[in-house]
């Protein structure tokens, strides 16, 4: 695995191994995930390349995101409470296999109607997050260990 300092933590060699970055103080660990060089920074359009392409499908998972929440953190602030569930991949695939479909979550006593497919991105979205975080990306600010 190559390194270089143009990691998201500015200075530091990137990507960072586990052990380098549980070394590291909780601030630097929040970081931004954006490296600092403004010719590198043009290279990640998040909303030309991210927002605008998916815009709909974005919406749904912050949606998705607020319910969960509501359900599983009940009173809590808006959070990813990573130590309630370890098992995101076989979640990811049972929800593909029902992709096209509804899935109905309760919270509260009320019925909330959410696309599988929309919890398939939520999912991917959360592997992808965890994986970047072990090669030293920071750690995302609303996750919960």
């Amino acid at each position: 695995m190559s390194r270089n300092t143009l990691g998201p933590i500015q200075g530091l060699p990137w990507p960072l191994s586990p052990s380098e970055l549980r070394a590291l103080p909780p601030d630097a660990k929040r970081a931004s995930p954006l490296p600092t060089q403004s010719e590198i920074r043009k290279t990640i359009p998040l909303a030309s390349g991210c927002q605008d392409y998916f815009p709909a499908a974005l919406a749904a998972v912050a949606e998705l995101s607020f319910w969960g929440n509501e359900k599983h953190n009940p009173g809590e602030p808006l959070h990813d409470a990573r130590g309630k569930s370890q098992d995101d991949a076989d979640c990811l695939l049972r929800h593909f296999t029902d992709r096209g479909k509804l899935d109905e979550i309760v919270v509260n006593g009320k019925q909330i109607k959410v696309r599988h497919s929309t919890a398939v991105a939520w999912r991917a979205l959360r592997i992808l997050q965890k994986e970047l975080e072990a090669d030293g990306a920071p750690l995302a600010p609303g996750a919960r260990l």
